[in-house]
């Protein structure tokens, strides 16, 4: 299952559509853990914006299907969302990272005053 925000969603989609052109909506739906009707409604804005391209062909049973094609602002749209996936982690990796640098430092005043305790404790 993945994050239903809609930059997540919407990369997600983008890049399933890309390994798997395919794809149907059902299957796309079980993947992202979502409804077939928000598939549906995802995949006709990203459409109606220019981002995926549906076309028509008749699969192994002479059904019609679709393939989900990205079109050139789709896969801009997608390194895009990419992009700004990586400086949120970014972000996110230094904001952690002085958080543990802050913790080390806590830990070793800590260490320090209690051993100065346990010294004070025996001399007296």
């Amino acid at each position: 299952m993945v994050l239903k925000s809609d930059k997540n969603l919407s990369y997600n989609l983008l890049k399933l559509l890309e390994e798997n052109p395919d794809i149907n909506q059902r299957q796309l739906a079980h993947e992202l853990g979502l409804s077939l009707g928000k598939i549906n409604y995802c995949l006709q804005a990203m459409i109606a914006k220019g981002l995926v391209k549906a076309k028509n062909f008749k699969n192994n049973n002479n059904k019609l299907a679709y393939a989900y094609l990205l079109t050139p602002h789709g896969i801009e749209e997608k390194v895009r969302l990419t992009f700004e996936y990586f400086r949120h982690v970014e972000s996110q990796y230094e904001i952690l990272l002085k958080e543990v640098e802050s913790l080390r430092e806590r830990n070793l005043n800590d260490a320090s005053s209690a051993t100065k305790d346990a010294e004070a404790g025996v001399k007296s």
